[in-house]
């Protein structure tokens, strides 16, 4: 795989992304828990879990995973138990990743929409809960995948590889668990996000449409509205993490819809030209770039997230200046 030329497009993608994702999401971890970008706390409690969530992928998915399989392919990490251990850890943080998306998504519904309701729900207490909640059901519907396993090679007593059960496509319980895992992620995070954003933003628009008739009113012509520009930026960041989450997560979902209808299997043989293999990995790969997309939104939507996003940069930098003076 690694002298082929799909194999040096993984051997160079992955560690770029990994290079790319990790300082991004740490450094926006750092940026929005110091609470200086003018946005309220229980917004920052979701984007800082977000981010957290995508830090974890990066680190469990793209580097012990992807990064770890091509440049090191027989390492301690090798081992069938740990390698099953590993696709639990890979489930659960994606899992967060995409249950937290869908928080924060309903967490700005309920504060745009839902008035009444946004006092007693949108609080850091509540946000706290349902990080927490959902972290602990990510990692429980993940722990099932564990015994999906079996060895592919034994050599000397010890298990190598993880190859996946025969039984896992056969047997009716391990199909249902596999519809429910994929219905639960990301099936349902898709239609919801949909549905929630369709909704927020027919409010805001139709909210935006009444204060201009009534600043019409009262003005006589439309003025500059900073309430307005604010729902409008709000519009913005609210497609931008939600739009990229299920253009990103498109071919993961075909890949799986392929594999159960088509009767076929996951790939896991030594033809690298085989059509579920490309599909199966083209979905990885856009799947893992959704794990460092966001600090960029965030950078192009929020003014003071990308000044403080300056100031970090710059301070090394000047640091560095000091010493050579």
């Amino acid at each position: 795989m690694h002298g082929s030329p799909k194999g040096l497009v993984f051997a160079i993608y992955y560690p770029i992304l990994a290079a790319i994702g990790f300082p991004a999401n740490l450094m926006t971890i750092v940026i929005l828990s110091r609470g200086r970008c003018s946005l309220s706390r229980c917004i920052t409690y979701y984007l800082v879990s977000m981010a957290v969530a995508d830090l974890l992928v990066i680190i469990t998915v793209v580097i012990l995973n992807r990064i770890a399989g091509i440049y090191f392919p027989i390492s301690f990490l090798s081992i069938t138990p740990v390698c099953s251990l590993r696709s639990v850890l890979n489930y659960a943080t994606s899992a967060s990743s995409v249950w937290l998306t869908v928080a924060f998504t309903f967490d700005r519904f309920m504060a745009i929409c839902c008035q009444k309701l946004k006092i007693k729900y949108c609080t850091t207490k509540t946000a706290a809960r349902v990080i927490g909640t959902v972290s602990t059901l990510s990692c429980l519907q993940a722990a099932p995948l564990y015994f999906i396993y079996e060895p592919l090679h034994i050599v000397n007593n010890i298990p190598w590889f993880c190859s996946i059960k025969l039984i896992f496509y056969t047997s009716p319980a391990w199909a249902a668990n596999d519809w429910f895992v994929r219905i639960l992620t990301p099936c349902l995070p898709f239609v919801l996000i949909l549905l929630l954003n369709a909704l927020t933003v027919r409010h805001i628009l139709a909210a935006n449409k009444a204060r201009r008739r009534l600043q019409a009113h009262r003005n006589g012509e439309n003025q500059s509205d900073p309430e307005l520009e604010k729902r409008r930026m709000s519009i913005i960041l609210l497609s931008a993490i939600s739009g990229s989450f299920i253009l990103l997560y498109l071919l993961f979902l075909v890949s799986f819809l392929y594999v159960r209808i088509a009767r076929v299997t996951y790939f896991s043989g030594t033809n690298f030209n085989e059509s579920n293999f490309i599909l199966q990995e083209s979905g990885f790969m856009l799947q893992l770039l959704s794990s460092c997309i966001n600090p960029f939104i965030y950078a192009g939507t929020q003014s003071k997230f990308r000044e403080k996003l300056k100031t970090g940069v710059k301070y090394p930098l000047t640091l560095i200046a000091k010493l050579f003076k």
